[in-house]
């Protein structure tokens, strides 16, 4: 019986040697259980977390696949060399795998580009019917009907408290000049059938989980399909989580709809507080003059907001970043996360800035989101650096926590909601102290 393991590989700490790992975690991805699905019976599938799994470098496989997002394919090159070392066969997919450069190649027997839904059957039965895979695949796909339930059963289950992932959409409607997924997808926006979703959220009920997570880049880019989605979970009586764009809380009754089923917290881009760094984005349909009115909103309908912020835009100066950590302490924004402003490649971003040779350099392993790779107009790039981890440490100083989560509107009507959001804080600012991007983890 032929045998593949999949892994979604941890990251370096500073010191570049030292991996990251954890005795427990919130929430894993769900690229892994899905592949593990699509996996024929006749073959045998292990899935390997490593932030909180160890790898057995010596384990017996026929094939390895790697899936890498950000930072962690510096770890993913490291892991397919040990295993070419010893003959395995090693492929890479994920979000990165389309910009790797040739020297990175060395270590991959095959890239699988975009969606593996497709590609990956079909990587397995080359092997299978010859022993050998492509180079590349790339199978892109035009509709997200039929796919199975994720495999959640080969999960470390008992390292994995709170929530499991599923999916509705993947995708976005808008088209940020710097958003990979725009990217990734190539501006396609794809929705699930609905009972093909609350069948993935049935599973998770079954395995124990009482709170699920939509991973969805923007799950309510399609309204329509967001609110038949919430009428059927509501009878599930679970609590979830999810993301999009801010723009749900213009729509009051989506937004009292996915309360009632059971959302808690809903992950939201704000990106800068700046209108002219918005536009330069290509975001200017996200209005800063309503962005404290909308979170509002959120807050009132019982929901915590995480939220992602984007330091280095071509507005940003010293100052405006300062402006930017008293917003989100004053907005008590539950759960802040930061990204520099990276321009990866792909995206419109990146070929602007490549154009105007404001690139520092093209080294994809060093394009982390939590260093500066470009030139922006009004702050150094040394000071963009600097800045990021000042505004980290700065709302997630002690008194900025409790500031941002013990006046909120959801601590007396959602309370655990508070508690899980106050315990993620402490969670992420041991690893801000450290010197660790928490949004890597």
């Amino acid at each position: 019986m032929p045998k593949v393991i999949l892994i979604q590989p941890s990251q370096y700490e500073p010191n570049g040697t030292t991996l990251c790992k954890q005795k427990v975690m919130s929430l894993p991805g769900l690229a892994l259980p899905i592949l593990a699905a699509l996996v024929p019976e006749q073959w045998e599938v292990k899935i390997i977390i490593e932030l909180i799994d160890d790898i057995d470098f010596d384990e017996k496989c026929d094939l390895v696949g790697l899936g890498a997002m950000g930072y962690s394919i510096v770890r993913a090159n490291d892991i397919a060399k040990e295993f070419k070392m010893r003959g395995k066969i090693v492929f890479l997919g994920g979000t990165m795998a389309p910009y790797i450069t040739e020297s990175m190649k060395k270590y991959y027997d095959s890239i699988i580009i975009g969606p593996a839904e497709k590609s990956f059957p079909e990587l397995l039965h080359d092997f299978e019917s010859t022993g050998r895979i492509q180079r590349i695949y790339n199978r892109p796909l035009d509709n997200l009907s039929g796919l199975p339930v994720p495999k959640y059963e080969l999960f470390p289950i008992k390292k994995i408290r709170l929530m499991l992932p599923i999916q509705s959409s993947r995708g976005c409607p808008h088209n940020c000049s710097f958003c990979s997924t725009s990217a990734y997808y190539k501006s396609h926006y794809f929705v699930r059938p609905v009972n093909e979703v609350i069948k993935d959220i049935k599973r998770v009920r079954q395995l124990g989980y009482r709170r699920f997570f939509i991973l969805d880049d923007n799950m309510a880019g399609n309204a329509k399909h967001i609110e038949e989605l919430a009428m059927k979970i509501m009878p599930l009586k679970l609590t979830w989580a999810g993301q999009c764009s801010i723009n749900i809380a213009r729509n009051d009754k989506l937004l009292k709809l996915i309360a009632k089923s059971g959302c808690r917290i809903l992950s939201i881009g704000v990106e800068s507080v700046s209108q002219e760094g918005l536009n330069d984005l290509n975001k200017s349909w996200l209005k800063t003059n309503k962005t404290s009115e909308l979170l509002n909103k959120i807050r009132k309908a019982g929901i915590a907001v995480f939220s992602s912020i984007i330091i280095g835009t071509e507005r940003d100066t010293e100052e405006s970043i300062r402006q930017t950590a008293r917003f989100i302490i004053k907005n008590r924004i539950s759960i802040p996360v930061f990204n520099i402003l990276t321009p990866l490649p792909g995206t419109e971003l990146y070929l602007k800035l490549k154009k105007e040779n404001r690139l520092i350099h093209e080294d994809i392993s060093k394009y982390t989101g939590f260093q500066c790779v470009h030139i922006p107009k009004n702050i150094t790039p040394e000071k963009a650096n600097a800045m990021f981890w000042w505004i980290y440490k700065e709302v997630y100083s002690v008194k900025n926590i409790l500031k941002r989560n013990l006046i909120v509107g959801t601590l007396l009507t959602q309370p655990w909601v508070s508690l899980f959001s106050i315990y993620v804080n402490f969670h992420y600012r041991k690893y801000i102290l450290k010197g660790i991007n928490p949004l890597m983890l």
